[in-house]
């Protein structure tokens, strides 16, 4: 029998504001959707933070024994910071400012996401789909609202009519419990407004002027997509008019998931979605991050160390399991005193699941195994609360450590049991990356990077300056960067 059937899955619900059993469209089988990275800069801790969350949803979702489809999009066009004015085109914006060409800059900074989820031991969704690889797709569904009469054209840009949607009987406004007339006392003057007939009207294609890079071909002229489109396009593709679950950051549930069920309804008829999620936000030392305020970091001067604001550098596994701590709809504050109590709690946990493989079995169980794993399966089941959880994983090691001073027995049985649930969870469902296998190539590999860095002091004392720099090159080909200072040389990854 499939776990799946012996689980009563709970999901928060945003757009009914509870927890509801979750019941799939179609049994055994999930179709998810996670609005992904805007790729015009560096992936920032706040959308590490959202990512881990549905990488564990996903992770669990799978565990359970259910035929997982997760569609997480790249945005490598058409993402506006208003509809009014063309100029705030991030990507274009960007590609001005490090002279490089737009898709120079796509592919730049896609890399750089996929290599930073890579170091926090993310799987992979199913499917990866771009903005700019659906672009067809996205024509097509802007002209199906204008023959339904939801769209109209204006100066050679296409706009949704969000007043002919409520005139039908439909709620813009219903995913955030916010009404018409209260987003209309809210809009902004923005510059481009005369060409909307109502100022919550939004963009679905823009008309694109001379000096704009990106740009395709569309019966309305040449343009590009504006931004919400794009993930009602895709969605549709890969998981049909209606899936099981939609995510992201709770700052896309205003304008951008709004519109997502605005479009869906207007294009098929039916709400697209039938569970919201919707992460909480980063902060660090009890204040939001921002690049404007200085108060920001970045993933990889987490892990590397070098800022100001850590006093050293943190393990990317100690990093997911200082955000795993927290709820996924829960703020998340972040500072060097939680990172520290974080790194003591991943070794205690870790420590605890090697011990778990030294102890000897007795006849009988003195512990309760059985009521534990429930536990655990039920703290995921609660709408995937991953601090109970982890509470619960201590509670594990707990036994371990009475089981291993001999003060309590267990069978070899629930031995196995235990053995098995502490390692799941931790590796297979929370996505901790179980290290120990590669722990001794680790130091074997920095026991000859130490004895480079020798050869190199040796050779640099002989006034051998050819071989010093060919080893410190060599080294840097592979990745590996020396530094030199009064203290000695060291290295980093």
């Amino acid at each position: 029998m499939p776990l799946f059937k012996n689980q009563n899955l709970k999901i928060y619900n945003t757009l009914s504001g509870e927890k509801e059993n979750f019941n799939p469209i179609n049994e055994g089988a999930i179709g998810m959707y996670v609005c992904g990275p805007t790729v015009y800069s560096n992936v920032h801790l706040g959308n590490v933070r959202t990512f881990m969350s549905f990488d564990v949803i996903f992770r669990y979702l799978k565990h359970l024994d259910y035929k997982v489809r997760y569609v997480r999009n790249i945005t490598d066009a058409g993402h506006l910071t208003d509809d009014g004015n063309i100029e705030n085109d991030r990507f274009v914006k960007q590609s001005r400012l490090e002279k490089l060409e737009p898709m120079e800059v796509v592919q730049k900074y896609t890399v750089d996401f996929h290599k930073v989820l890579d170091h926090f031991n993310f799987a992979p969704p199913t499917i990866e789909p771009t903005a700019t690889g659906h672009i067809l797709e996205q024509i097509e569904l802007t002209q199906k609202l204008i023959n339904d009469g939801f769209a109209y054209v204006s100066q050679g840009s296409v706009y949704f009519d969000v007043l002919e949607y409520n005139k039908r009987g439909m709620n813009y406004g219903e995913l955030n419990n916010r009404n018409v007339e209260e987003l209309l006392s809210n809009t902004r003057d923005l510059d481009g407004q005369n060409e909307k007939k109502n100022p919550q009207d939004f963009a679905l294609w823009k008309n694109a002027s001379p000096a704009h890079i990106m740009r395709w071909n569309s019966p309305w002229g040449e343009g590009f997509p504006g931004w919400h489109l794009e993930c009602t396009a895709m969605s549709t593709k890969y998981l049909g008019e209606k899936f099981d679950i939609h995510g992201g950051g709770m700052d896309l549930k205003f304008p951008h998931h709004e519109c997502e069920i605005a479009q869906g309804k207007a294009c098929n008829g039916t709400s697209p979605v039938n569970y919201w999620m919707h992460t909480n936000m980063l902060t660090m030392n009890g204040l939001r991050m921002s690049k404007s305020t200085g108060n920001y970091i970045l993933p990889m001067e987490l892990i590397e160390g070098g800022n100001q604001f850590f006093e050293k550098e943190f393990n990317a596994n100690t990093v997911r399991f200082c955000f795993l701590q927290a709820h996924y709809r829960s703020v998340l504050d972040i500072s060097n005193e939680a990172m520290i109590a974080s790194e003591k709690g991943f070794t205690r946990l870790m420590e605890g699941i090697q011990i778990c493989n030294e102890i000897t079995p007795s006849e009988t169980s003195s512990v309760d195994i059985t009521t534990w794993k429930q536990n655990c399966y039920d703290a995921m089941n609660d709408d995937f609360n991953t601090p109970i959880l982890i509470a619960n994983l201590f509670e594990g090691v707990r036994f371990v450590n009475v089981l291993n001073d001999k003060r309590e027995t267990i069978s070899a049985s629930d031995l196995a049991e235990l053995k098995t649930t502490l390692e799941t969870f931790t590796f297979e469902i929370l996505g901790i990356k179980n290290e120990k296998a590669s722990n001794n190539t680790t130091q074997k590999l920095e026991g000859v990077i130490e004895m480079l860095i020798e050869m190199r002091k040796t050779a640099r004392e002989n006034k051998n300056w050819a071989l010093s720099d060919e080893i410190r090159d060599k080294l840097l080909a592979l990745n590996i960067q020396l530094k030199d200072g009064k203290d000695g040389t060291s290295y980093s990854f």
